[in-house]
């Protein structure tokens, strides 16, 4: 059975987009690897025209770079990029992590204090301790219902998991990322905005550091 037969009543170019999506992610396609359009199209069971389409909404999202009259590659992450996003997630996150802690109803900390106490339970399953911490982190962004900041923050995690060097992966570190998520839960149950911010703010420095 073709990938094209499972697809589902979306854009086509959208679902195979998620398709190129998850390989780069699992790095299935590796950085620097470029896209070899015949292949994807013939496994697909689609012609080039979603695909390529495809491939802009990647390039968009920064995950691939696209060279004229020479195709599309996956994009390499320097030092230099994880730098420049871990600061900007930090500056957002944090921002999002004081709106939570001033305006956060009990049922929201609930919410997240359940997610907290979900990774401690997780730091042996790696993959698991990851989708979870994504989703702490992406459930304070979504609290602020501030779309533009949410999308924003979105994009710079799929840049930032083209790095084969995650900040997770590095030893001891999952430790610490609970310790430094228990110092921004204080500061909600506290409803100290300030200090939430500052919280968040660390919690990034302290995983670039680790990253690089």
């Amino acid at each position: 059975m073709s990938t094209s037969s499972t697809l589902s009543p979306r854009a086509l170019y959208e679902e195979v987009a998620e398709l190129l999506r998850q390989r780069i992610f699992s790095h299935e396609l590796p950085p620097g690897s470029w896209i070899d359009e015949s292949s994807i199209a013939q496994e697909f069971g689609i012609s080039r025209t979603p695909l390529r389409e495809a491939i802009k909404v990647l390039a968009a999202e920064g995950l691939v770079t696209m060279k004229v009259r020479r195709g599309a590659y996956v994009t390499e992450v320097t030092v230099e990029d994880l730098q420049q996003v871990y600061r900007l997630m930090g500056l957002l996150e944090a921002d999002a992590a004081a709106w939570v802690a001033a305006n956060a109803s009990d049922q929201l900390l609930s919410e997240l204090r359940g997610l907290h106490e979900q990774l401690g339970r997780l730091t042996l399953d790696r993959k698991a301790f990851f989708m979870v911490n994504e989703q702490f982190h992406m459930r304070i962004l979504e609290a602020t219902h501030n779309k533009w900041l949410f999308q924003m923050v979105q994009d710079l995690r799929r840049v930032m998991k083209l790095s084969r060097h995650n900040s997770l992966l590095k030893s001891g570190r999952i430790a610490d990322s609970l310790a430094e998520h228990e110092v921004i839960m204080a500061a909600f149950a506290a409803r100290d905005a300030e200090a939430a911010r500052q919280a968040m703010q660390a919690h990034f420095t302290q995983g670039l550091e680790a990253a690089t």
